[in-house]
């Protein structure tokens, strides 16, 4: 295929001999390119299995700040990829697929942010990570589901802040600190469609498990949970407890990492409740974050492509919120 199509693409498809093992070959070119591949929890168990890191937000842009490697792999969403290159400039950041976008991301444009900003004169922006470069550009510090309360709880009591863009996240955060942030009405597409009926069905089902939510979930399936938190939450929670069974309301991809660590433990994906019009597929797993393929991996560790760049004037700012949060974790 020619580079001009893989570039309309965001992507190269180019296919390769049944006799390549795929696992193999990437494991070859990261050490012939001294190159290492960051994984989201949420991407598939084979790409899991293979990377350098796996991690959730927090983890992966403290590795992307402390690496040596000339070169990172980051399987997970666009913005992920733009936070590895903020962190580190130098560094070649490859994305192996420019579509794998992100429906919270997509729900604050740098525009729409700044005219909001304009409209409340004297508020510090709250960024969750999940967003674009140029909206960290604007923000004032940015945050992770991981280290939200902690970050907030660092700004003093009568501070007025903005939140954004995941709401649910930013109304925990206000119920837990009793703050009064002004929140920005965005979502996960994925997160958005759990529910609480399919929570207490399963809790039927299985009365001695314990439900684990993630802060992106909305606040009455928050309310039902036994563990509110990040993925990392989730998984030191499952590593650290004697329970058994365990009904997970996050992205199914998870759950490869919690049976990898906890051989011996039941995990129960919950299942989405669907609307009409609701966005993406009709189950529990973010399509972006499965984008991400061996193939694609192989070919853009192959020809060095798609790589990630931040125009220099955007970056200079953006990466100021993002170092301050990483100095307060």
């Amino acid at each position: 295929m020619l580079k001009e199509e893989w570039i309309k693409k965001g992507y190269i498809d180019e296919p390769v001999s049944e006799a390549v093992d795929l696992k193999t070959e990437i494991r070859r070119l990261c050490k012939e390119k001294d190159a290492i591949i960051l994984a989201h929890y949420y991407t598939v168990g084979d790409i899991q299995d293979i990377a350098d890191f796996v991690g959730d937000s927090l983890a992966l842009a403290r590795k992307a700040a402390d690496t040596d490697a000339k070169m990172m792999v980051m399987c997970g969403v666009h913005f992920m990829a733009e936070t590895c290159k903020l962190l580190s400039p130098d560094k070649t950041v490859l994305c192996p697929d420019l579509n794998a976008g992100c429906s919270l991301a997509d729900s604050c444009k740098a525009e729409d942010l700044a005219r909001f900003k304009a409209e409340h004169p004297g508020y510090k922006v709250i960024s969750y990570v999940n967003t674009t470069a140029a909206v960290k550009a604007l923000t004032d510090c940015v945050v992770t589901s991981g280290n939200a309360k902690k970050v907030i709880e660092s700004f003093a009591q009568d501070e007025k802040l903005i939140f954004g863009p995941d709401y649910n996240l930013g109304n925990y955060i206000n119920s837990v600190t009793g703050r009064q942030m002004i929140l920005w009405n965005g979502g996960c597409h994925v997160h958005e469609k759990f529910s609480v009926d399919a929570i207490l069905k399963l809790k039927r089902e299985h009365p001695d498990a314990i439900v684990m939510a993630h802060l992106e979930c909305k606040a009455p399936v928050l309310a039902v949970a036994d563990v509110k938190g990040s993925t990392a939450t989730m998984l030191n929670y499952a590593q650290q407890h004697d329970t058994r069974e365990y009904i997970v309301a996050t992205e199914a991809g998870i759950l490869h990492e919690l049976q990898r660590t906890c051989p011996d433990k039941t995990f129960y994906a919950v299942p989405p409740e669907m609307s009409e019009g609701s966005l993406g597929c009709s189950c529990n797993e973010c399509e972006f974050m499965k984008m991400n393929t061996l193939l694609k991996i192989y070919n853009t560790l192959r020809y060095e492509w798609p790589s990630v760049e931040v125009d220099p004037a955007i970056a200079a700012d953006a990466v100021k919120p993002i170092e301050k949060m990483l100095s307060l974790s």
